[in-house]
């Protein structure tokens, strides 16, 4: 009898069918969309580091910095080129640090040196040949470029206290007016100006206070109207603060410089903790830790709407962790759990950008700092760039939390996309699709499948699979065609455990998407 009952346990634990599979129906409110984000909602960041950042014993950041990317308009321009037109970040923690080697400053032009100072780097310079250069690249990828400007320059510490980080006086515009004067000329495309990094609220390494960095904001956006007046580009949108979002200081921020000084507002997240944290596989693989910075999205779109939805919001800079992000995690499978999540719960709160620290660069570069090869991560933004239309679609489902579900009406195309996320490390998933309205009570119709899972099975592994399939690079370098699988017919969607679908559902009709 007692030899039975274990037998019976043993079965139970073991069965696939009984105890670890689950049947899941998801709901699509298809009549009208929840919010909309911008068409080049993936972004990634361009940084300023040099190769003396370290953290942690390591110094990950290699040749890639915006001054020193080595292959700019070969490797990388290869993989920028493919998104069609990739959104650019260029900024960073140095970024207030920064010259622009043009006007007055062009006989004096520094490079960044190791010092006690900030960050721990002195003031460096932007060469007008690097820029020049870095244009040429810009312009042959079709990429969208944000370029966040030095919003220190002119002010003073408030204190020698070394514990006091504010900085006071107004900001002095005179090098950014030669810069974005020489932009102009040169008939470079800059998408948007990003004013300052991580100077808001408490700030990181200095802080300005909200009423007067919202002055400069005025000041800023006059400057930006002189120049473009005679610009056939036209003008070029404005955002700030670029740092972590406080609701006090944001708010003060926006009611000073008003609608017309700023377009955008644009706040950082690193909700995972610190690159070298133990529990980061543990965060990353939890749903409910996920879900924590929610409140931060939602906080942002309630502060949004409070001031009369004159503004959007993005996500300007986010890289999971923070200090260059974690070893043997940020590059691999695993982080997708986290990367993608963010994606689709940032587009829920109406966010209209998201940007990846980073293109290339640290521990969590979309392509790997020595080779350039894509890390899986490139390939799950390009899949969404690719298939997530603008507009964003509520959906649900009673099932296991460990299965994230997001839905947007698809890219280009009619119909919707959805994007699911196994995070379970046992249970697989089976997921019907149904819309509340009860148009498709049961989805019939002919859908493309992209199933993303690490190689061997090993979710700490660099290299993904589409389908099955190891996404390498051609024998020429480039990225291989990330063809679906097409299915017909009523059949669930099998989700396997620890794996990612994108699937595009041709024949769901959403009113929404109308």
């Amino acid at each position: 009898m007692a030899l039975n009952f274990v037998f019976l346990l043993l079965f139970l634990f073991s069965s696939p069918a009984s105890s670890l599979e689950e049947k899941v129906t998801l709901t699509v409110r298809s009549g009208t969309a929840i919010a909309t984000t911008d068409r080049n909602f993936v972004c990634a960041t361009l940084d300023w580091w040099p190769p003396e950042k370290c953290n942690y014993g390591q110094c990950p950041w290699g040749l890639v910095s915006i001054l020193n990317l080595v292959g700019v308009g070969m490797h990388v321009g290869a993989f920028v080129f493919t998104f069609g037109s990739l959104r650019l970040r260029l900024g960073g923690s140095l970024q207030d640090q920064v010259v622009y080697g043009v006007g007055r400053c062009a006989s004096d032009c520094p490079q960044f040196r190791s010092i006690a100072g900030q960050f721990g780097f002195s003031e460096g310079c932007l060469p007008m040949a690097r820029w020049d250069h870095l244009n040429e690249f810009f312009g042959e990828t079709g990429a969208v470029v944000t370029f966040g400007l030095n919003a220190l320059r002119g002010r003073r510490k408030a204190s020698v206290d070394r514990k006091d980080t504010l900085w006071v006086g107004q900001w002095n515009s005179s090098n950014a007016e030669d810069f974005v004067a020489y932009t102009i000329s040169k008939g470079y495309w800059v998408e948007s100006w990003e004013f300052g990094n991580e100077l808001c609220g408490s700030g990181v390494s200095a802080k300005v206070e909200p009423v007067q960095y919202g002055q400069d904001m005025i000041a800023l956006r006059q400057l930006l109207d002189k120049l473009y007046q005679n610009s056939p580009s036209g003008p070029p949108k404005l955002l700030a603060p670029g740092g972590f979002f406080d609701r006090q200081w944001f708010t003060q921020f926006l009611l000073t410089a008003g609608p017309r000084g700023v377009d955008a507002i644009t706040h950082h997240v690193y909700n995972l903790g610190a690159g070298n944290d133990p529990r980061l596989i543990e965060r990353i693989q939890d749903p409910y830790f996920l879900s924590q910075v929610a409140q931060t999205y939602g906080d942002v779109e309630t502060t949004m709407r409070n001031l009369g939805g004159v503004f959007s919001a993005w996500v300007g800079e986010a890289g999971g962790a923070y200090n260059s992000g974690g070893r043997g995690v940020s590059h691999t499978f695993f982080d997708g759990f986290w990367y993608l999540d963010q994606l689709g719960m940032t587009c829920t709160f109406n966010h209209k950008v998201f940007c990846r620290q980073s293109l290339i660069g640290g521990n969590y570069g979309l392509l790997n700092t020595a080779s350039f090869v894509p890390n899986p991560d490139y390939y799950g933004a390009l899949l969404w760039h690719r298939l997530m239309g603008p507009a964003v679609l509520f959906v649900s489902h009673r099932g296991s939390p460990y299965l994230r579900a997001y839905a947007h009406c698809s890219k280009d195309k009619p119909g919707i996309t959805l994007l699911l996320i196994n995070m379970s490390n046992s249970t697989s998933f089976d997921v019907s699709s149904a819309d509340d309205m009860g148009l498709y009570p049961s989805f019939h119709g002919e859908r493309e499948e992209y199933h993303l899972s690490p190689r061997d099975g090993n979710i700490q592994s660099d290299e993904v699979l589409l389908n099955g399939t190891p996404l390498r690079l051609t024998s020429s370098l480039d990225i291989p065609d990330l063809k679906p699988n097409v299915v017909e017919g009523c059949s669930p969607i099998h989700l396997p455990p620890q794996t990612i679908a994108f699937v595009r559902m041709n024949g769901f009709l959403a009113p929404a998407c109308a």
